[in-house]
Order: C-alpha cells, then sequence, then structure tokens
C-alpha cells in the first residue's frame, strides 16, 4: 500500500490540474481492474486522512503544495491573531475560530489559498506547550487560576487536582496540558511558590519555557563518580603543554572556564594556540549525562543565575579550565601570518595548566597601559600583546573578506540580593573582548575545514543568506533615509552590506540603520550540512570552543575523538553518526531558541520592574522604529519602550510605511528613525514585561479637533492597521534575539 501511495502522490504531483480525477490516477498507472479501483480508492482515502492528498471541488486531487498546504509555526499575538511564516512572503494570518486548538509555538499545518492572506489550521503537528504556570487570584468569592502568559488568560479552562491539595492566594503552581481545545483541562502538577518570594518570578519563566534548574537523580549519580582531578593514564596520547604560557580570559564574575589562549610571534606572524576544555572525555555518549545534556542543549543565562547544560561539579570543575591545575583539553593550533590569514592549523588532544585566570577588565586595563598591572603580570611577558596583535590581524582579515560586524550591544540588570532591579545599563565591551571572539571564530573556522574536508559526521553553525524580499524593503526604508544601498544583480554578498554599514557608520542614525539591517537577517541555526555562515563570510562554520554551555559543540568534540584521535573506520557507524547529528542539529535549534526566549522574557520583566520605580521620569533617548501604531524610543540606558500614537495628542499621526515615519496631518510634525527625543515613563507592566512611554507635557500643547479624535479611533479599530501592528511586534522580537546574539561574546551564540 506504501509503494501504491508514493506512486498515487507522484502521479498527482507531476500531472496538469485538470487530470488528477480517480479515473485520470487508475489510467496513468495503468490499473483497470475492479481490484485496482478499490485499492486506489482507499489508497486515495488513507491519503486525504493523512491530510497529504487534498479533493477540490470537481473532484481533482491536489498535493499539499497544489492545496495551498504549508508546514509552520503559529504565532499568536494578544488578540487571539495567528501568524504563520512564509518564505518570501507576507505571512498567513489565522482567525481564532480557525486555529483549530493551535497554541502560540505550535507546529502546525495549515492551509491557505494562493489568492488569499488568511488561512486555517488543519491539524495541529507538535505542540510547544505541555504545561501552563500561573497563580491562584481571588475572584468574587472564590479563587480563580489566571496563566502567567498573557495570550492564554481569555482562555476557559477547568483545573483539576489532587484532594489533599488546598490553592491558596497567590500560590504559583505548574499545571499539566491534559486536555487542549474548550476549555482547555489542566491538572496542579507542582507548587513553585508564591508570586512575591525572592526569585519566583525567573523560576516560573525557566520553567514555562522548559527549563529545569535541578537535574535528575541518575545524573547526581553519575557525576559522583567522576573524579575531580585528572590521572596519569588520562593524559596518554595527549600533547603535553602545561610548561606553555597559557592563560583564561573571561568575564570578572565567570566561574566556568572552558577555553584558553596562547600565542607566539615568528617570523611572518604567529603561532596561536585555542585550548578547549575536552568535556567530550568525562560526558560519554548516551550516558545520563549526555542524554540531560542533549534535552537541554545549552546553559541558560538569566538575569541573576545560570541553568548549567552540565552540573556545577563539571562545569565549574573538572572541566572549567581552572588556574594552577591541569586539565584535558583539545587544541587548535594555528599558524597565522601578518595579514591575518590562517595558513595552517592541527587538532589534537592535549592537557594544559592554565598560567593565569585573566579577566576582560584587567586585560584591557594592560592594554591601555596600566603599569601596576602591567608589573602583576610580568611573568606573562609579552603574550598579551601578541594576542593583541595576531587577534587584531585575523579580523582585518575576516573584515577584508567582508565579515559584518553590527556592534550590538547587551543589556545588564544588576538586582540585590532578593532580585529586584537596582541599575541598567549597556555591557561595556573592550579591546580583549573582541581578542577572544577573533581567536574563538579562527578556531571554530578551522575545525569547520577540517571536519568538512576529511567528510566526518558533525554539527555546523549556519547563516543562509538574506532573502531577497527583507532586503528590498531594507533598500527602500534607507533610500527613504537618505542612504543609498547598491546590491549585485546576481545576489547579495556580506562585502556589499559591510561596506554599506562602514558608509553610515558615522551618522546619528547609523544605531538604527543597523538594527533594521540586522533584522533582515535571517536566524542563524545547527545543521548537519556545512552551507557556511554569511555573516562571518566563512564557507565553512561550525561552534567547537564551548563544550561546557553548548551541546554541538560538545557533539563536535565528540566527533574529532571518534574518527580522528581513534581513526574510526566504521561506515555503518559513520552512516548513523551522520543521521544523529541531522537529529542533535534541529534538537539544538529549538533549544537554543527556546533559552533565548526565557532570557529575553526575564530581561523584560526585570526592565519593566525597574521602570516602575521611575514612572512619571523623563529621559533622553533616540526612536528605535516606527510603526502604524506608534514608536518605539530605545533610553540610554538600553532600556526600549512604545510611545503609543494615542498618546500623540497634538495632533493626527499617519504612517509613512515608505519612509517609516509618523507624520502629523495639521502640523506636519514628523517623527522619524534615528531622531533623538525625550519621553516620560508612563507605565510599566512587570507581568506583561512591557514599559510605556509618553511625551513631556511642554511638547503636547496642540488639542486635536474632536472629530479628528473620532476619526483616529475609528482607524484604530481598522483591521488591516492592526494586522500590521501585532505582525510587527512579533518581527520585533526576532529583531532583539539577532541584536542580543551579535552583541554578545561569539562563544555566547553567534
Amino acid at each position: 500500500m506504501n509503494n501504491l501511495k508514493e506512486q498515487i502522490l507522484e502521479y498527482i504531483e507531476n500531472h496538469p490540474k485538470k487530470k488528477r480525477k480517480l479515473d485520470d490516477i487508475l489510467n496513468g498507472l495503468g490499473l483497470t481492474s475492479s481490484s485496482d479501483f478499490v485499492k486506489v480508492s482507499q489508497a486515495l482515502l488513507e491519503l486525504e486522512k493523512e491530510l497529504l492528498v487534498f479533493r477540490a471541488d470537481d473532484n481533482q486531487y491536489l498535493t499539499q503544495k497544489q492545496a495551498g498546504v504549508m508546514v509552520g509555526v503559529i504565532s499568536i499575538n494578544k488578540a487571539g491573531l495567528g501568524f504563520v511564516d512564509r518564505e518570501d512572503r507576507d505571512s498567513i494570518k489565522i482567525d481564532p475560530t480557525d486555529q483549530n486548538t493551535a497554541l502560540n509555538g505550535d507546529k502546525v499545518l495549515v492551509r491557505c489559498k494562493p489568492w488569499q492572506t488568511y488561512g486555517e489550521v488543519l491539524k495541529v503537528l507538535e505542540r510547544a506547550k505541555e504545561h501552563v504556570i500561573g497563580a491562584f487570584y481571588p475572584r468574587g468569592s472564590k479563587l480563580k487560576f489566571i496563566p502567567d502568559d498573557e495570550k492564554l488568560q481569555d482562555k476557559l479552562f477547568t483545573v483539576k487536582y489532587d484532594q489533599d491539595f488546598l490553592p491558596l492566594e497567590g500560590m504559583k503552581v505548574v499545571c499539566k496540558i491534559q486536555k487542549y481545545g474548550t476549555p482547555m483541562v489542566l491538572y496542579v502538577d507542582r507548587v513553585i511558590g508564591y508570586k512575591d518570594d525572592p526569585g519566583v518570578d525567573i523560576l516560573s519563566i525557566l520553567l514555562d519555557h522548559d527549563i529545569n534548574p535541578e537535574f535528575p537523580e541518575d545524573v547526581v549519580e553519575q557525576v559522583k563518580t567522576i573524579p575531580q582531578e585528572i590521572s596519569e593514564e588520562d593524559k596518554q596520547n595527549r600533547t603535553d603543554l602545561t610548561h606553555e604560557t597559557i592563560i583564561t580570559i573571561d568575564g570578572d564574575d565567570s566561574k566556568d572556564f572552558d577555553d584558553a589562549v596562547g600565542v607566539e610571534k615568528i617570523e611572518g606572524g604567529w603561532i596561536l594556540k585555542v585550548s578547549i576544555a575536552d568535556v567530550s572525555h568525562y560526558v560519554k555518549e548516551d550516558s545520563p549525562l549526555d542524554k540531560e545534556a542533549f534535552e537541554r542543549g545549552c546553559s541558560t543565562y538569566v538575569t541573576d543565575r545560570v541553568v548549567p547544560m552540565l552540573p556545577h561539579e563539571l562545569s565549574n570543575g573538572i572541566c572549567s579550565l581552572n588556574p594552577y591545575v591541569e586539565r584535558l583539553t583539545i587544541t587548535c593550533q594555528m599558524k597565522v601570518n601578518t595579514d591575518g590569514k590562517i595558513e595552517e592549523y592541527t587538532i589534537y588532544p592535549s592537557v594544559i595548566r592554565s598560567t593565569e585566570r585573566m579577566t576582560y577588565a584587567n586585560v584591557n586595563k594592560i592594554l591601555d597601559g596600566d603599569e601596576p598591572l602591567q608589573q602583576q603580570y610580568q611573568h606573562l611577558e609579552n603574550l598579551i600583546f601578541d594576542l593583541r596583535d595576531c587577534a587584531d590581524a585575523i579580523r582585518s582579515y575576516r573584515s577584508h573578506k567582508g565579515a559584518i560586524d553590527f556592534d550590538g550591544t547587551e543589556t545588564v540588570i544588576e538586582v540585590d540580593g532578593d532580585g529586584h532591579p537596582t541599575d541598567i545599563h549597556a555591557r561595556m565591551s573592550g579591546h580583549a573582548e573582541r581578542m577572544i571572539e577573533d581567536c574563538m571564530i579562527a578556531a571554530n573556522v578551522s575545525v569547520a575545514n577540517y571536519m568538512k574536508w576529511l567528510d566526518v559526521p558533525s554539527i555546523y553553525r549556519i547563516h543562509e543568506t538574506p532573502t531577497a524580499k527583507k532586503m528590498k524593503e531594507f533598500v527602500r526604508i534607507s533610500e527613504g533615509m537618505g542612504h543609498k544601498l547598491i546590491l549585485g544583480k546576481t545576489g547579495i554578498y556580506p562585502n556589499e552590506l559591510q561596506r554599506y554599514l562602514q558608509s553610515v557608520k558615522d551618522i546619528p542614525e547609523y544605531p538604527v540603520l543597523s538594527m533594521m539591517l540586522l533584522r533582515c537577517m535571517q536566524k542563524a541555526r545547527y545543521d548537519a550540512n556545512c552551507v557556511g555562515h554569511f555573516g562571518l563570510a566563512e564557507s565553512e562554520y561550525l561552534h567547537f570552543t564551548s563544550p561546557i554551555r553548548r551541546y554541538p559543540d560538545l557533539i563536535v568534540h565528540r566527533m574529532l575523538r571518534k574518527y580522528i584521535f581513534n581513526t574510526n573506520e566504521n561506515l555503518q557507524q559513520r552512516a548513523n553518526d551522520i543521521e544523529k547529528c541531522k537529529v542533535q542539529a534541529e534538537h539544538a535549534s529549538i533549544r537554543e531558541r527556546n533559552s533565548q526566549d526565557a532570557e529575553y522574557a526575564c530581561q523584560d520583566m526585570k526592565i519593566a520592574e525597574y521602570m516602575q520605580a521611575h514612572i512619571g521620569e523623563t529621559f533622553k533617548g533616540i526612536i528605535s522604529s516606527i510603526t502604524s501604531f506608534g514608536m518605539y524610543v530605545e533610553l540610554e540606558n538600553t532600556v526600549e519602550g512604545l510611545v503609543r500614537i494615542v498618546n500623540l495628542d497634538d495632533d493626527y499621526y499617519v504612517f509613512n510605511k515608505d519612509r517609516f515615519e509618523l507624520v502629523g496631518e495639521k502640523r506636519k510634525k514628523t517623527y522619524r528613525i534615528g531622531q533623538p527625543i525625550k519621553v516620560t515613563v508612563l507605565d510599566a507592566n512587570k507581568n506583561a514585561g512591557t514599559v510605556d512611554f509618553g511625551l513631556p507635557k511642554k511638547q503636547s500643547r496642540f488639542t486635536p479637533r474632536k472629530d479628528a479624535r473620532k476619526k483616529d479611533n475609528f482607524k484604530r479599530r481598522d483591521t488591516k492597521r492592526f494586522d500590521r501592528k501585532e505582525k510587527t511586534s512579533c518581527n520585533r522580537k526576532d529583531t532583539r534575539s539577532k541584536r542580543k546574539q551579535s552583541g554578545r561574546k561569539e562563544r555566547h551564540g553567534r
């Protein structure tokens, strides 16, 4: 039957639309008997049930593609409208009545005819949520369960729990979803704490994103069997680098050090050694530790804590390249010429003893001429300055090839002992941070080249070319702001975008143009196929330098050991590992995005909590985005909030989509991207993670006529304007993901 189904699908796919009826299929397959008729009819019924084939009104059969059916992930906004993105086309909109029990983030099969913009969910293929987190609040004389997720708060729930469970006001709980639909049936699974207890707010977000700070018992037991010192046996068949000057450079508060660097100046360049913690030596394939690391995918860094991929006994202990102790590593040794080109490289298992644990702050001071610090670390001789020169050459060569530097910023939120935010500011990065980033990228490129050309199963970090549609939109917006970008006729190349960014680097609008261009980029992800990294202008790239924090790096180490160091030549095992890498890459991409979503949710919540104490205060900022419903303003401390168009009460403002401007109809006052502006904090909602700004009173002198206000209210109810509003909001989340990824140290996820 399966073979017959494949034949039917192939026939339908390759024949004209008026030649796909049952009789056409029978004749086309050369089937003429009555038993053939029954078999084909049965196969078509099964294909219809499986939603692989659809029947039109005239009884013509269609494949998924012919019927306008596709698989996608549904995003549902706060008003309940759903969106499924399509490449190079507008997103499919899905009304709440056509969502077929789908929830935000579900993988769905959706149908939308080519000439329509609205579609329907045919089937939910994969659920994003299996639980709901919320708290009990008084409603009248009873307590009612209210989900934390605003997108679920308007849904009907039936909440079940054990007889001995007593719900109390403010109690935070995790509920398993027993039944989707209306009403959703929930079962109270565990109590987290109470909503105002310190740390419960962040813990709720972590658990809601399926990130559990606790490790399973079998993992805890396995960790107990792992020694915290290396033995002579461990050092067998490893290159001894313990007598070389090798250092780690990390942030002041870092506790896990998974990369160390050493450099030697030679004639015509440098010998650069990047040694990475050999986590694969301790995390054996299919062990409880390995399975848990796979499920987690990566470490998650939220405001006041880290949820590690590996238990602290490994991440801060035996796998961490702590100073003055021997550690097992894998070293990528590169010969770099004075132009910054890697002329040759070798990769080998090693053992090191870190000479010093250096911090970015101290290295930056040494580079800036701090004599006391230079004296304190004089035993490192000229290593830091040689490392700077080598890294600068590598960066210059990469830039010459066309690598794009979006120069993003990262928000730092400082909190007190109870988790309350006390300050927000941008993370300041200097030469030391760029040095380490350059060294890590060089190692990642070298290992990727090695794995690809030796045809070793691996997981690559890929970044595909931006879509033509998004780039055309950016070109239009940029030209509207007076900055021309000329793209090649045969494709989009990173050096074109790099030259453009350099040409606008010194103008006030640069941060906004850089952010908008970043919005056009595709999301970097993991894949078993090496298709290159557009943003870095590299044809081969992977993540090798952070196996403590990222599962794909651990797999790269494991494959190096299996097929290079131990010369495994089992072809069947190689084929199996290729298939496993495909699954692992897809899962790692999902978990990375999930981890980022949790980080952003915690950041938004703490920013809103911080700004609650500043309601009524006025700040300087810059307009970072313009939409049909208002403008986003970013303050000097990186806090971003929305000035809603309804609060611009000195005129009636119209959104100019070609120039991304808001223009007053009467006074012609214009707000545009990149414009400096003063704003007053109107509101901050911790639960929603939102900040609302308004203009200071002195900027709002004109009161619109009553009929103008009515016109404004009417337009705000317009469906198309509303659709654009909500979709723009969804896109901003992805933009921030890319911007944060750009601003963070490479090993954390570039």
